[in-house]
């Protein structure tokens, strides 16, 4: 049996120590801004410098929807173990897990943005690959937005209320 949490474990905030705050929306959608704007640059900078702008094929949206895959059972796996069954992940599951989820969400909020931007570079480009750069860049992103959500599910699922802590 877990003791109840004492005053003196109570950091600045009033929370237990050790309790984590779930990832917020604005950080998410920071690192996708930045992804947006590098993205986008990609493109003129590119051109600017001479270079073929990089082509976009299946196997990027491909690797993302894999990854969004393994995410969203490992979200769904977590939920079953500790919210069904009842059971308690070893600490070292737990951090893994969260860790997992928290760099995957961020990592695929910039991704996904940065496909997003170089997708919106070439609306309107008269270039031969434009219209199939544009469209592979937009299943990336919707693919890199899956793994963003399956992402924060996983970090969702290690989720314990107080409650759970007693028992």
């Amino acid at each position: 049996m877990r003791d109840q949490p004492q005053p003196d474990d109570e950091d600045d905030t009033g929370r237990p120590e050790g309790s984590l705050r779930p990832t917020q929306p604005g950080v998410v959608t920071g690192w996708a801004l930045a992804g947006l704007v590098l993205g986008w640059a990609l493109h003129p900078v590119s051109d600017r410098l001479d270079r073929v702008p990089p082509l976009v094929t299946w196997t990027q949206p491909l690797a993302l929807l894999l990854l969004a895959s393994i995410l969203g059972y490992a979200a769904w796996a977590t939920w079953r173990t500790v919210h069904v069954r009842r059971e308690r992940l070893l600490p070292h599951q737990a951090v893994n897990r969260l860790v997992l989820a928290r760099a995957s969400a961020l990592a695929a909020a910039l991704v996904g943005g940065g496909y997003l931007g170089y997708g919106l570079s070439w609306v309107g480009d008269v270039a031969e690959l434009a219209d199939e750069r544009l469209w592979r860049c937009l299943v990336a992103a919707l693919a890199a937005g899956l793994g963003v959500a399956a992402a924060l599910l996983l970090e969702r699922a290690c989720r314990i209320s107080n409650r759970d802590h007693s028992t």
